[in-house]
C-alpha cells in the first residue's frame, strides 16, 4: 500500500480532501500573519558590500601606485646624491623610470653648477607631488564611494 493510501485509509480522508484541507489550512495561517503589502526579497548579493570593497580596491591600488612612484624617484635621488655609478643597470633602470614620473619637475629649479642638488630638489619636489596627489586622489574616491 503506498504511504498517501495509508494515509487516507487512517483518516478517512481521500486525497482531494487532504488537498483541501490543506488549502485550507494555509488560508488560515496566513490571515494569521500581518500583511504588509511588500514583499521583502532576499537579496542574493549585497550591492552595498560589494561596492565598498571595490572603493576600498581602488583606493589600495592608487594609494600603491602613488607610493612606487615617490619610492622610485627617492631612489634615483639617493643613487644620484650618494654618487652611484651611472653606468650600473639598477642606476640606470631607476632613471629611465624616475624621469617619466619626475612630470616636468626635472628642470623646475635649475642649480647651476650642481648637479646633484639640482637632483634633489627637482626629483624630491616630485616625489612629494606623489604623495600629496596620491592622498588627495585616495579622500576623493572615499567620500565618492
Amino acid at each position: 500500500m503506498s504511504e498517501d493510501t495509508g494515509r487516507s485509509a487512517r483518516t478517512g480522508h481521500t486525497s482531494e480532501q487532504q488537498a483541501v484541507d490543506r488549502s485550507t489550512h494555509d488560508e488560515h495561517s496566513s490571515e494569521q500573519e500581518p500583511v504588509t503589502g511588500r514583499r521583502r526579497r532576499k537579496s542574493s548579493y549585497d550591492f552595498a558590500r560589494a561596492r565598498a570593497r571595490a572603493v576600498e580596491v581602488i583606493t589600495t591600488v592608487v594609494r600603491w601606485v602613488g607610493t612606487l612612484a615617490a619610492v622610485i624617484l627617492t631612489a634615483h635621488v639617493v643613487l644620484t646624491v650618494g654618487g652611484a655609478n651611472p653606468d650600473n643597470g639598477i642606476t640606470r633602470f631607476v632613471a629611465g623610470w624616475a624621469d617619466p614620473l619626475a612630470l616636468g619637475f626635472q628642470n623646475l629649479f635649475p642649480q647651476p653648477g650642481d648637479p646633484k642638488l639640482d637632483v634633489l630638489v627637482n626629483y624630491g619636489l616630485a616625489a612629494l607631488f606623489w604623495l600629496v596627489v596620491t592622498s588627495l586622489a585616495v579622500k576623493i574616491i572615499r567620500t565618492l564611494g
